[in-house]
C-alpha cells in the first residue's frame, strides 16, 4: 500500500507541477522572442514556443528527491548527471542549433553514466537466440549502441503535435507495469513521474491558443529516460520475471515491441536517406506521421492517435505470443511484421521535392474532376 500512494502522489505532483510551470515557460520564451519559426519541412505553420522539455527536467529532478530511499545502488546519482548534460545540450539545441556530431558526443557521456552503474549490468540474455552469458565489455556495446538508438529514435519522432506524448505514454504506463510486477519500485515510479509530465504537457502541445513544443530539450530527457528503463527491464534478474505475463527468453523482443513505433520509423528513414545518398540525420518528410498527413489526409491528432493505438496492440499481442511462444518463432512474426510495414510504407518514398510536386499534382487532378464534375450541371441551367 505505501507504494500505491507514493505513487499516487508522485503523479498528482508531477502532473501539477508540469501542468503549471508550462505557461510560465511560454511566458518567457515569447517575451524573449526564442519561438520555433516554421521552414519548408515544418508540420505548423505560425512560430510556435519551444523548450516544453524545460519542465521535465526540474520536475524529474524534484522526484529524485523524494524517492532516494527507493533504490538499491544509488541509480539516481548516475542518473541526474546524464539528466542535466542532455538538458543543457538540448536547450542549447533549442536556441542554436548544434551539429550531430556535438549532440552524440554529449549522449555518449551521459549514457556512460548509466552503463558503469551495477543495478544496468546486462549478464545474459537467458537464452534468447540461444545466448546466455555476455562479457562485460560486449554489455558496454550493447548498451550503448541501445541507449544511443532509443534517445535518437524517439528524438526523431517528435514531428507532429501530440505524437511523441502519446508513444511516450503508452511506453511509460507499460514500463510502470513491469517494473510494478517484478518489483522494482524505484524504476516504477520513474516511469510514473514521466508519465505524468508527458500526460500534463499533451494538453498544451494540441492547443491551439496556448501550444508548446517539447524541443529537443524535452525529446533528449524522455529518450533518455526511455532507454534507462529499457536497458533496466534487460538486466532484471531471473527471479524478477516471475510475475511477469510472458517467458524470461523473450524479454528482447518484448522491448522492441514496445519500442516499435520509433525503432521502425527510424530504421526506414534512415534507409530512404541513405539510399537516397544523404546523410542519415538530413531533415525530410519522409517519417511515417508524414506519410500519414502528406498522403492520407490526417490531422496531426489523428496521425498520433492512430500510431498510439498501433503501438499498444502491437505490445499486447506480443506479450500474450511471449507467454508460450519460442523467441524463434516471435522472431519470425517480427520480421513478418516489419516486412509488411515496410512495404507499405516504402510506397511512399520521397524527398521534400518529389513530396511537393505530389501532393500540387494531387491538387490540380482533383480541381480538374471538379471542374468536370460541375460542368454538366452548368448545362442543364442553360
Amino acid at each position: 500500500m505505501f507504494f500505491l500512494e507514493t505513487a499516487i502522489l508522485l503523479f498528482v505532483g508531477s502532473f501539477l507541477l508540469t501542468y503549471l510551470t508550462i505557461p510560465k515557460i511560454i511566458g518567457v520564451v515569447e517575451h524573449k522572442r526564442l519561438m520555433d519559426d516554421p521552414n519548408q519541412r515544418s508540420s505548423h505553420k505560425s512560430r510556435t514556443p519551444t523548450l516544453g522539455g524545460v519542465s521535465f527536467y526540474f520536475t524529474l529532478i524534484l522526484v529524485f528527491f523524494f524517492i532516494k530511499n527507493w533504490h538499491e545502488y544509488g541509480e539516481d546519482m548516475y542518473i541526474i548527471p546524464g539528466l542535466t548534460i542532455l538538458f543543457v545540450v538540448g536547450i542549447k539545441d533549442d536556441l542554436v542549433v548544434l551539429s550531430p556530431g556535438t549532440k552524440l558526443a554529449a549522449q555518449i557521456l551521459a549514457i556512460s553514466f548509466i552503463l558503469v552503474n551495477d543495478s544496468f549490468g546486462i549478464e545474459s540474455l537467458n537464452g534468447f537466440l540461444n545466448i546466455y552469458e555476455i562479457p562485460y565489455y560486449l554489455y558496454l556495446v550493447i548498451g550503448g549502441f541501445l541507449m544511443l538508438t532509443i534517445i535518437n529514435s524517439y528524438n526523431l519522432i517528435d514531428g507532429i503535435d501530440g505524437l511523441a506524448s502519446i508513444v511516450g505514454i503508452v511506453i511509460m504506463v507499460i514500463y510502470t507495469t513491469i517494473f510494478y510486477l517484478s518489483k522494482e519500485y524505484f524504476f516504477a515510479l520513474i516511469a510514473i513521474t514521466m508519465n505524468a509530465c508527458l500526460m500534463a504537457f499533451f494538453g498544451f502541445n494540441v492547443s491551439s491558443n496556448k501550444k508548446i513544443f517539447m524541443g529537443d530539450t524535452g525529446s533528449l530527457i524522455v529518450g533518455f529516460i526511455i532507454s534507462i528503463l529499457t536497458l533496466k527491464f534487460l538486466a532484471l534478474e531471473p527471479t524478477a520475471y516471475g510475475e511477469l505475463p510472458f517467458l524470461l527468453e523473450n524479454a528482447p523482443l518484448i522491448a522492441i515491441s514496445i519500442l516499435i513505433v520509433p525503432l521502425f520509423d527510424t530504421a526506414r528513414v534512415f534507409t530512404i536517406r541513405l539510399a537516397n545518398k544523404k546523410g542519415p540525420f538530413s531533415p525530410d518528410r519522409n517519417h511515417v506521421h508524414h506519410v500519414l498527413i502528406d498522403f492520407w489526409g490526417l490531422s496531426h491528432k489523428q496521425a498520433s492517435f492512430i500510431i498510439g493505438c498501433f503501438n499498444i496492440i502491437f505490445v499486447v499481442l506480443f506479450i500474450i505470443l511471449g507467454s508460450k511462444a519460442k523467441n524463434t518463432g516471435m522472431v519470425i512474426m517480427l520480421i513478418s511484421v516489419v516486412i509488411f510495414l515496410t512495404y507499405i510504407f516504402f510506397r511512399y518514398n520521397y524527398n521534400f521535392t518529389t513530396l511537393k510536386q505530389k501532393i500540387l499534382l494531387k491538387r490540380k487532378i482533383e480541381a480538374i474532376k471538379g471542374k468536370k464534375e460541375s460542368s454538366p450541371k452548368k448545362k442543364e441551367k442553360k
